[in-house]
């Protein structure tokens, strides 16, 4: 399925990334390899304080790697890129502007032509249901529809890695399905490589290719699940097999289980 995507090949290797603490150096992710393959949607899921977020903006270029390096196809990162767009809980948005203001100002670096940008803009709001409400303020908004907007905004400047931190966990439960849904089916149309940080199993595994879990800190990989299920997914009897890796991915999630060296 992802064989003809060629671009948003990343990988990280021997990554390790310290950061200065009041009686010397802390390690916040121990030593990482990953490789997240054109087109795939990853979730990466271990205890808080692991180092989940540390990894995610590592790769979004806004963490120096203390050793190794990692690369966007083929190139290291150094720095924030066009290509790598990134979705935070907390959606991010501007008070001051639109629903279609929102999605405009991501577009702003690109010096597209006034008519072209609103074009991009009102369709990507088309795209997550928000045309309707494309002169709303976000506080006119339900904390579902701001999240769809900071989605809009992201994919409207077509990005080749997708980073996602705990972007659905100010939602409630409803909401979060629907948003899974909703999420699954514009990435499916563009098929950016999506790394998606939860804290929530069930989430990871109704979304993902492949699920990563971590150690408690200082984090590392210690395993990693591939998730073939045909979507959409459902954690019932009939998909036992999920159930299974849930359990599995619950225990390694518990203090004993998650300082195991696992392979």
């Amino acid at each position: 399925m992802t064989n003809d995507i060629k671009e948003g090949h990343v990988r990280v290797e021997d990554v390790t990334i310290n950061f200065a603490g009041k009686s010397g150096p802390v390690t916040a992710l121990d030593t990482t390899s990953v490789e997240l393959k054109p087109g795939t949607f990853t979730a990466l899921i271990g205890p808080s304080g692991c180092g989940k977020s540390t990894l995610m903006n590592a790769i979004g270029g806004f963490v120096t790697p203390s050793t190794g390096r990692i690369t966007l196809d083929g190139t290291p990162i150094t720095g924030p890129s066009t290509k790598v767009g990134v979705i935070f809980q907390q959606y991010g948005l501007f008070p001051w502007f639109t629903a279609l203001g929102n999605v405009r100002f991501g577009l702003k670096r690109y010096g597209l032509p006034k008519s072209e940008e609103i074009d991009r803009a009102r369709a990507a709001l088309d795209e997550v249901g928000l045309g309707a409400h494309a002169d709303k303020f976000p506080q006119q908004l339900s904390g579902g529809m701001k999240q769809r907007v900071a989605i809009a905004r992201t994919f409207a400047v077509g990005p080749k890695v997708l980073l996602m931190d705990e972007p659905f966990g100010a939602l409630d439960a409803q909401t979060r399905l629907v948003m899974h849904d909703l999420l699954l089916d514009v990435w499916q149309k563009h098929r950016a490589t999506v790394l998606f940080v939860t804290h929530d199993v069930d989430e990871a595994l109704l979304l993902a290719d492949d699920v990563r879990v971590m150690s408690q800190a200082p984090g590392r990989l210690i395993r990693h699940y591939e998730i073939r299920q045909p979507r959409p997914r459902a954690l019932s009897r009939s998909g036992s097999d999920l159930l299974a890796t849930r359990d599995e991915i619950i225990d390694l999630l518990r203090p004993a289980g998650a300082l195991a060296d696992v392979h």
